[in-house]
């Protein structure tokens, strides 16, 4: 007679930590929802709150299969990743990749605080690993309070009950969580003078600045401005400041009964014919056809 205890729910465990939250897939439903839609492209398997978590450590020589993703709220330990080491404090978040060799450990002196989850699925590995940690393995994260809420959502989802629907729901929130924190890893800092360069070209949609101009306010050379743009935008200053002069062009375009003349002189465009030849470039039409378009 199996004489082994019944364990009443599978997916939620203590592991030692006093408030700890606690949420694991049974695998072989693991291998099912990876083939169902809407979870196969990215599905939490785990995913839990380690608070004050002294004695915390994890060591994966070989990896694991899952993508992991902490986030550190309080207090410090160290992630070492293909045997690289990374400090990790409050308001920094690391993804390690599925396969990766590694371990983490909480400070003896200070334990981190942590959330964390694991993720497979077809597209996890490219959105938690090559979207985030631009700035180095680890993202300093300026929406803390939103990403904490995420993370108290995903795992609330987890511990309810682990249906296909509330998987589904919790690959929603994981989309939500990870986007949010990649958003983190490549816009600017507050105060950083790619961050002061922005809001410049933002405060002055109506006028022509230069690169080396805007180099000089901020303090650096036109070259590595115009490189922190690409990284951050994808584009260089001059082709930010002219998307955001079309943002506003195309706000009085919805929203006022301006004329192509006067919304031109307010986006910083002298002649309105090179103002609507540069809108039908970007747009597929010109500024009337536009406003013409039934939207909503």
């Amino acid at each position: 007679m199996d004489d082994s205890p019944i364990e009443l729910e599978p997916h939620y465990r203590m592991e030692g930590f006093e408030h700890q939250r606690l949420c694991v897939l049974p695998r072989p439903q693991v291998e099912t929802a990876l083939g169902a839609a809407g979870t196969r492209r990215l599905l939490v398997t785990d995913a839990g709150y380690f608070p004050t978590a002294r004695g915390h450590r994890r060591v994966r020589p070989r990896g694991c299969a899952e993508t992991v993703v902490l986030l550190c709220v309080a207090g410090r330990g160290t992630v070492t990743i293909a045997g690289e080491a990374h400090v990790l404090t409050a308001s920094g978040s690391i993804a390690i990749a599925a396969g990766a060799p590694h371990s983490y450990e909480a400070s003896e002196d200070d334990p981190w605080t942590i959330w964390w989850l694991h993720v497979r699925g077809t597209d996890a590995a490219e959105l938690a690993v090559q979207t985030l940690g631009r700035q180095s393995p680890v993202t300093r994260l300026r929406s803390m309070d939103r990403v904490v809420a995420l993370f108290d959502e995903l795992v609330t989802t987890l511990e309810r009950r682990l249906s296909p629907p509330q998987l589904l729901l919790a690959s929603g929130v994981a989309w939500n969580l990870l986007t949010r924190i990649a958003a983190d890893s490549i816009l600017p800092n507050e105060g950083s003078a790619l961050e002061r360069a922005m809001r410049y070209l933002e405060a002055r949609v109506d006028g022509n600045i230069q690169v080396s101009e805007l180099a000089a306010l901020v303090g650096m050379s036109p070259s590595h401005l115009s490189a922190l743009f690409r990284e951050a935008t994808g584009s260089g200053p001059a082709a930010f400041h002219t998307s955001l002069r079309m943002t506003h062009a195309r706000n009085l375009l919805d929203t006022t009964s301006l004329s192509v003349r006067e919304i031109a002189a307010a986006v910083g465009y002298a002649d309105p014919l090179y103002f609507s030849r540069h809108f039908r470039r970007l747009h597929g039409l010109n500024p009337t056809g536009y406003r013409a378009l039934h939207k909503g």
